[in-house]
């Protein structure tokens, strides 16, 4: 079975890609002689030429994340058809459509973010409303993983007794001492990459050898010698590691680190796909996922929940602020918007179907595991040997890295996000830069300052246990999914392009989204109000300020939405 659906996967996925990519691509009219904003608007910083492999590394590297893995394992509830046919439709006509028209919207509008593009056909307020909006957010993206890092990371009360310190170097580690020694020395072998590429003038190929060559020296000694730390101190280091990583320009770290992670992630879905036909050849593992498990799983209905939860592995939000706030101000040549924008998605739903596969190995003891990063990498290194045996320990470690890195890649791309979105809800018409403001807008807008707010707001709510933050994060996350179809739909409308392929999409992406914001404020405020254990945690008022916000400021977006619509249907 598990065979089957990958390759059925894949087939689909495929076809998608080659008809109805380049169908969107010729209604919207891509041209490979346009000069895209990185030659343009050159400045070293932000706005750097990548090649086109380079910039697809840190594209997919960046809105993976823990997404596609943690979705569908999660997911996996309601029963395997249901996540297999929302990330192959999904990917192909609800988040392959809002990547790929994003990426594309910013390109015509010299890098700028999705809330920029609002503001040219909908409006300054929408605008303003937007860039608060994708603010919120932002806070959940890092919120959620700087939590799925430090929780992959940190080393547990009784790792520190056996390993007699709780803080440094240790031999004979164990697999998340593992991943934190690999994931430390990654991201001082990409710097290295960074400057060998750009100031040393080594060549891509050449380079790219070195780094892998690194990559393997750093796997073999990580597997050999861990690092022992508790989880404030990895939530801490996390935080300021974003902090500096979101600062600096793009081709010391983002660029070269997305790049050597893509090769992670490639390889991971390599080992992944052969562990797949391998062990379904031989029938060494079975595949346990019930095909449906009903419409209501425990207290929850398969919509939204299932829509939801499913998030990267389909269609995310954060796509449209990856692809309209780092990769735009990076592609060499609008003939590559499709591969990148569109391309990367459909790898992502064909991820999200590997992490449905994993859990499906593993189902019957997938509550030993914990984690959905670690039921993932469980489920793939059972493919290829028994728990305990050395190959099922470093393939089980080695995914893990995997996903951490991958997570970390998210992290810094979204705090560089919410850098470039803090300064822009400050500036007014004919102000470039936070330079050009003055008095206390000047303050808020200079990078230092919104950086430093959003790390430490989000890392802060790293504190919270990951299913306090998830289910906010999806919802979110779809619920921005619709509005940047709305954007993007708007803007195409604006210049007089076919727009007509989003209106399904963005209606039932805010449909579901909404309702599941609603259904979360329902039930905070009924816990509350019965005196539930717990029901006046922080945590609880954050999860009902934040569904409550954004479900105001979705419907405000809505309305002007809609009124654009009618203007320019008015205008034909």
């Amino acid at each position: 079975m598990a065979l089957i659906i990958i390759l059925a996967a894949i087939a689909l996925l495929l076809v998608g890609y080659v008809f109805y990519g380049s169908w969107l691509a010729k209604q919207w009219g891509v041209d490979p002689t346009k000069a895209t904003p990185a030659k343009t608007m050159s400045d070293g910083v932000d706005y750097v030429e990548a090649k086109p492999a380079v910039l697809m590394g840190h594209h997919f590297s960046s809105i993976a994340g823990a997404g596609p893995i943690n979705g569908p394992i999660q997911a996996a509830v309601f029963g395997w058809v249901p996540v297999f046919l929302w990330c192959v439709i999904g990917g192909i006509f609800f988040g392959g459509l809002q990547d790929f028209g994003s990426l594309f919207a910013s390109i015509r509008n010299d890098g700028k973010s999705v809330g920029e593009i609002i503001s040219s056909s909908m409006g300054k307020r929408a605008k303003k409303l937007f860039i608060i909006f994708a603010l919120l957010v932002l806070i959940l993206v890092i919120a959620s993983f700087v939590n799925v890092v430090a929780g992959t990371f940190f080393t547990t009360a009784d790792q520190i007794k056996a390993a007699g310190k709780a803080f440094g170097f240790t031999t004979n580690p164990t697999n998340n001492q593992t991943t934190a020694m690999i994931s430390v020395l990654f991201i001082v072998l990409a710097i290295v990459y960074g400057i060998l590429t750009n100031k040393c003038g080594v060549k891509t190929l050449p380079a790219t050898i070195i780094g892998i060559v690194g990559i393997v020296l750093i796997t073999i000694l990580g597997l050999n010698v861990g690092f022992v730390m508790n989880r404030t101190g990895w939530i801490i280091f996390v935080a300021l590691y974003i902090a500096v990583a979101s600062l600096i320009p793009v081709w010391i770290m983002l660029q070269p680190r997305d790049y050597l992670s893509s090769f992670l992630l490639y390889a991971m879905m390599a080992i992944a796909i052969v562990g797949i036909v391998v062990s379904s050849i031989s029938g060494s593992v079975s595949f346990e996922v019930p095909a449906f498990a009903g419409w209501k799983v425990g207290a929850n209905y398969m919509f939204p929940t299932l829509f939801i939860t499913v998030a990267c592995g389909a269609c995310s939000g954060f796509h449209s602020l990856i692809a309209s706030g780092t990769s735009s101000k990076q592609i060499d040549n609008e003939k590559n918007a499709k591969a990148i924008g569109y391309g990367s998605m459909l790898i992502e739903s064909a991820l999200g179907i590997i992490s449905l596969i994993a859990v499906g190995v593993v189902w019957a003891n997938k509550g030993n595991y914990g984690s959905p990063s670690a039921i993932f990498g469980a489920g793939i290194a059972t493919m290829f040997g028994a728990p305990g045996t050395p190959v099922y320990n470093t393939i089980s470690a080695l995914l893990t890295l995997a996903v951490s890195v991958f997570a970390l890649t998210s992290l810094d791309s979204a705090t560089r996000l919410s850098r470039f979105m803090f300064s822009e809800l400050f500036l007014k018409d004919g102000e470039a830069t936070w330079k050009d403001a003055t008095g206390v807008r000047k303050v808020l807008a200079n990078p230092l300052f919104g950086t430093a707010l959003m790390v430490i707001i989000g890392s802060t709510l790293g504190f919270l246990q990951l299913s306090a933050i998830w289910g906010l994060f999806g919802a979110a996350n779809q619920l921005l999914a619709g509005i940047a179809l709305l954007a993007v739909a708007a803007w195409l409308g604006e210049v007089g392009k076919n727009n007509k392929m989003f209106y399904i999409p963005m209606v039932f992406m805010l449909a579901a989204t909404l309702t599941s914001l609603i259904l979360t404020v329902i039930g905070k405020i009924k816990a509350m109000v019965a005196g539930a254990q717990g029901a006046f945690f922080w945590g609880n008022w954050f999860q009902l300020f934040f569904a409550a916000a954004m479900a105001i400021l979705a419907v405000i977006l809505v309305i002007e939405g809609i009124q654009t619509f009618r203007k320019q249907a008015a205008k034909k």
